[in-house]
């Protein structure tokens, strides 16, 4: 009596890698009724470089939490928001606060994703980038295409 193992390229390991990549409009089907401004897909790639770029000098901030903080500290930076967060409540004040503060924000369609290009495993459902010399180009690029998209309603 010995068990079977299942082949590894077999059909349903090849099912759940090409699924473990879903594409941009795959996960604007799971989106918040609040999500606008939507980042484009150019956008939202943009967005996660210059937060790798970000990351690599220290020069973001994660979470509700402290995003919040550093927002009523007057901090400066582009707000990155994850627009699949359940529940809305979680984060829905941070859209009016940076309109009081005239901060540039946009929403991108995934959480994980977002907290992936942060380098955690952990999903994030905000992020504030701000600018540094050492991405400056990309940052002013994300920037000058954040606040190019309509406002929302």
């Amino acid at each position: 009596m010995t068990k079977i193992k299942a082949d590894p390229d077999g059909p349903e390991a090849q099912a759940d890698a090409c699924c473990a990549e879903r594409t941009y409009h795959e996960l604007l089907v799971n989106l918040n009724p609040i999500a606008q401004p939507l980042a484009s897909r150019r956008l939202t790639r943009k967005l996660y470089k210059c937060i790798k770029k970000a990351v690599k000098q220290k020069q973001i901030r994660r979470g509700v939490k402290e995003v919040q903080k550093f927002i009523n500290k007057g901090e400066k930076g582009i707000m990155v928001l994850a627009g699949d967060t359940l529940p809305i409540e979680v984060y829905c004040h941070l859209p009016v606060m940076c309109e009081d503060r005239n901060l540039p924000y946009v929403y991108i369609p995934s959480k994980t994703d977002l907290g992936a290009a942060a380098g955690s495993k952990r999903p994030t459902c905000v992020i504030m980038v701000k600018p540094h010399e050492e991405y400056q180009e990309a940052y002013d690029e994300c920037l000058e295409e954040v606040q190019a998209l309509p406002p929302p309603m």
